[in-house]
This record gives C-alpha cells, sequence and structure tokens, in this order.
C-alpha cells in the first residue's frame, strides 16, 4: 500500500498550485478561477455605472437642497455620496484584478446604470429618488450575488459587503421620509 502525502491527504492539489505559478501577467487570476469571467465583468461595470449615477444624484441632491431645517438631509446627502464613491472605487480595483477594464464613459453611463438620475428640486422628492435608487441597488447586488454563487468568492464577498452598506442608505433615507 503507498503512503499518501500530507498535500493528497488534506485534498489539496499540488499541481494546480505550482500550476498558479505560471502566467503571472493574469495577476489574481489563477486557471482555477471558477467564474464567467467575462460575465463577471459585465456585471461589475453595470454595477461601476450604477455608483456613478448615483454619486452623481447624491451630489446633485447635496449641492440643490436649502432651507433651514434641511442641515441633516444635506450631510445624509453627502455623506451617501462618498459612500458610493468608496463603493465605486472597490469595483473598478475588482474590475482590473480580474484583467478587465473599468467603464467609466459617460456617454454610457445612463443606460448601463440600474438606478435613474433625479433633477428633484423639492426635498422630499430627493430623499424618495434616493431610497428607490437604494432599493433598486439593493435588488441588483442581490441578483449578482446569486448569479456569481460560490464561482468567485472575493467578488461575492465584495458585493454582500456593498449590498450591506446600500441597505443602510435605504434604512437612512427611509427615516428621512416623512
Amino acid at each position: 500500500m503507498s503512503e499518501t502525502t500530507p498535500t493528497q491527504a488534506s485534498g489539496i492539489d499540488t499541481a494546480a498550485i505550482r500550476a498558479a505559478a505560471q502566467n503571472l501577467s493574469d495577476g489574481p487570476v489563477t486557471a482555477g478561477y471558477k467564474g464567467d469571467r467575462e460575465a463577471v465583468l459585465k456585471m461589475l461595470n453595470d454595477a461601476l455605472a450604477t455608483e456613478l449615477v448615483c454619486i452623481n444624484r447624491y451630489k446633485r441632491h447635496y449641492y440643490t437642497v436649502s432651507g433651514k431645517n434641511n442641515a441633516a438631509v444635506k450631510a445624509e446627502f453627502l455623506e451617501h455620496a462618498g459612500e458610493e464613491e468608496k463603493h465605486a472605487d472597490w469595483l473598478a480595483e475588482r474590475i482590473v484584478q480580474l484583467n478587465g477594464a473599468p467603464d467609466y464613459n459617460p456617454a454610457t453611463l445612463h443606460e448601463r446604470s440600474h438606478a435613474e438620475y433625479d433633477e428633484s428640486l423639492e426635498v422630499q422628492s430627493m430623499v424618495r429618488a434616493n431610497l428607490i435608487a437604494e432599493r433598486v441597488a439593493i435588488e441588483a447586488y442581490r441578483q449578482m450575488i446569486e448569479q456569481i454563487g460560490d464561482t468567485d468568492p472575493v467578488t461575492k464577498q465584495l458585493l454582500v459587503k456593498i449590498m450591506a452598506e446600500e441597505e443602510e442608505h435605504a434604512d437612512d433615507m427611509r427615516d428621512l421620509l416623512e
């Protein structure tokens, strides 16, 4: 009877590990990557477009909301714009890690975004538009997470992290509704 090496006994494929040392130009994408990279890149770029539209919407609302009683709402809009920008940065970084190119093309943002831009001038209309956009983003991230499943654990983890913050944003906007 032959003796089993510790790496084989643990279920680790040492040949695959050694193969990962090849193709260094692929960066973190190894032959063991199980996701549909092109589909994941498309989802991530669409999510990036959504975050960029959300940044613009929150910034517009921040600069156009007025009234002495709206300081807290204005601050919330600015905070959310910053957090959406952080999400966009995370998504762009992941796209590059997967050997893709982040799509910042302003001409196609609206058609790729899951959320809508909004030009409301009334505070409650702004809050409502932001709550709708957050709910749309939550559902979009939920569907992306479901589609990716366990084929790309790093992207899945990132999307779960972003979705959790989007849920906090939705809760904040709901609290601001009158």
